[in-house]
């Protein structure tokens, strides 16, 4: 599936009101851009969500990133995916990630990453229609989580990653796999400003455990993760600035072996983005 070099990551297309959806999303078709994901959150009618994508465009890519496998059953996931595939062109990326430990303990189950991973790509394998390898993806950040991506599904899609890190996956995966990383941006100049913004939106995920274990394991420390981040931090994990600054951070994933970037716009003060994706877009064809 070809998603072209840069996409977009909005939880405005999942959850904003679904007229203005419908019209933003044949915009971002008109306008180049190669896949439009939306996040998983607490589960909900994902696939219902993602049809509404794949209905308003003709050929962008639409992804999941990413879906729990504690709040979707295998089987219905299939079913679904397989009737939307058949009906709009194989154009849905399925994206799959294991929450953390609340999340498993909510459905009842202890939590055992690997193996709970694992037992879910299964099912989707045993499935009456099986989702196929190169139409899922998996979100991983350590190592063995992101072999598991490599060797059962298209490839990994890590979140709050740096350059470096796209680099050092696309040395563990290889040349073959995917590698799509998500990018937070901030269309600002002002670094007061920017960084603000970033910190607003980085300091849930700050002190989530797998979260701040994958930041550790990037080379930061408890002080960069302190205070809702360091400038450091904010600056490594955040692009801000203009669009010339976010080719450039854009450029240095793909010089480090991504195959595909999705931006995620934060800090806008509109209930969608719609101006700073219009600004954006000229990324995609650079």
């Amino acid at each position: 599936m070809d998603m072209g070099r840069v996409g977009l990551w909005s939880i405005e297309l999942r959850m904003g009101d679904p007229g203005e959806i419908r019209e933003t999303a044949a915009e971002l078709d008109e306008l180049g851009w190669g896949a439009l994901w939306i996040p998983g959150l607490g589960g909900g009618d994902i696939l219902g969500d993602s049809e509404r994508l794949l209905k308003a465009t003709r050929t962008t890519k639409i992804a999941i990133g990413v879906l729990s496998i504690w709040r979707h059953q295998a089987g219905a996931i299939a079913a679904g995916h397989a009737l939307l595939q058949a009906a709009h062109g194989r154009r849905l990326l399925l994206g799959l990630g294991v929450s953390d430990p609340s999340a498993a303990h909510e459905a009842g189950h202890a939590y055992r990453p690997l193996s709970d991973m694992g037992s879910y790509l299964d099912e989707l394998d045993r499935a009456p229609e099986p989702v196929l390898v190169d139409e899922r993806v998996m979100a991983a950040l350590g190592p063995k989580m992101l072999q598991l991506a490599g060797q059962r599904t298209v490839g990994a899609h890590p979140f709050m990653v740096t350059p470096e890190y796209s680099a050092a996956t696309r040395e563990l995966l290889g040349p073959g796999p995917l590698v799509a990383p998500y990018q937070a941006v901030v269309l600002e100049r002002d670094p007061r400003k920017a960084r603000a913004a970033a910190r607003g939106f980085m300091s849930t995920f700050l002190s989530m455990d797998h979260y701040a274990r994958s930041l550790r394991r990037q080379g930061f420390t408890e002080e960069d993760l302190a205070g809702g981040g360091s400038d450091r931090l904010i600056d490594s994990i955040v692009a801000w600035g203009d669009v010339e600054a976010i080719e450039q951070r854009l450029r240095a994933h793909h010089d480090a072996g991504a195959d595909h970037v999705c931006l995620h716009v934060v800090g806008s003060n509109s209930s969608m983005p719609v101006r700073e994706w219009r600004e954006l877009a000229p990324l995609t064809r650079r």
